[in-house]
């Protein structure tokens, strides 16, 4: 049973997708899943149950999963002991991030960041992707995590994932029964949704406008719960990323799919400002570095 496996498996349980997790773990899809069939091979039993459209834990991978995090986990903080005895640095890092990015966790990586790192002072700001990636290219911060893909002049890019757009509603809802709905359908429709500098809304926005449809956002807010929770009261339906849709508080709501040829991406970046300095720097490292990735993922 080799690391490698173990992180391998671990990202695909997280992100229930081969695809996914093959971007996030830097590799090819076909090396992964010949990497995990040969820890099913190792131990004897299918940890994953595959269809064409999910994967599941088998109850063999239910009960590897907290062991596989565990030794992840160990690895990760052994390393972090290691460089943070052998290199000293002092300073701030400005970081920061839209809220519930899914495909990766802020505070985790800040927590690696800050074990390592101790002596640096940490600057947290929670705003939208519009207001960030000005952050960044201003030099107010130095690093962001977006939910955007506009060109951002003189930053550095680090793509990090992307989660697919769904619809939420009511289970009362007319759609409530649905398993996928048209953009046509939803045209006409009251909707809650984020104010325009979110990631989010600039998405659905744009993919209404691309196919010469309207709608009207009945409510505005800039709070993730705040949506499921207006959209569990009636006051409309919502479009979200996946992992939104996944959360407890939108347990009583309805998921449906957008049409797969023609539905948006929700893309996670990461922004470095061109005059960041030496703790920005050593942050994008963590960023990077694959065996962060399993302490790294967000967790619904």
């Amino acid at each position: 049973m080799e690391l490698r496996q173990l992180e391998y498996f671990l990202s695909v349980a997280e992100e229930g997708h081969f695809t996914r997790a093959a971007a996030l773990c830097g590799v090819s899809q076909s090396g992964l899943s010949s990497a995990i069939r040969s820890l099913e091979d190792e131990l004897g039993v299918e940890l994953l149950a595959r269809t064409t459209r999910s994967v599941q834990l088998t109850e063999s991978g239910r009960a590897l999963l907290p062991f596989a995090r565990q030794a992840l986990t160990q690895i990760s903080a052994g390393r972090d002991a290691v460089l943070g005895a052998a290199e000293l640095l002092t300073g701030s890092l400005h970081v920061g991030a839209e809220q519930c990015l899914g495909v990766v966790d802020p505070c985790a990586l800040l927590e690696r960041f800050h074990a390592r790192f101790p002596a640096v002072d940490i600057h947290y700001t929670q705003a939208g992707s519009q207001e960030l990636a000005a952050g960044v290219r201003s030099g107010q911060l130095d690093i962001a995590f977006v939910a955007a893909t506009d060109p951002a002049p003189g930053c550095r890019r680090i793509a990090l994932g992307s989660r697919p757009l769904v619809v939420v509603v009511h289970p009362a809802d007319a759609l409530a029964g649905e398993s996928e709905v048209s953009w046509e359908h939803l045209a006409g429709r009251e909707f809650v949704d984020f104010r325009p500098i979110w990631g989010a809304r600039r998405l659905a926005d744009a993919a209404f406008a691309a196919r010469g449809l309207e709608r009207r956002v009945r409510i505005s807010v800039d709070d993730v719960h705040t949506v499921l929770e207006f959209v569990d009261h009636g006051l409309g339906i919502a479009i979200v990323p996946q992992h939104v849709s996944q959360k407890p508080e939108a347990a009583r709501l309805r998921v449906l799919d957008l049409p797969e040829r023609d539905r948006p991406e929700w893309t996670v970046s990461a922004l470095l400002g061109a005059h960041a300095g030496a703790a920005a720097s050593r942050f994008v490292r963590l960023i990077e570095q694959p065996l962060a990735e399993p302490l790294a993922v967000a967790r619904v």
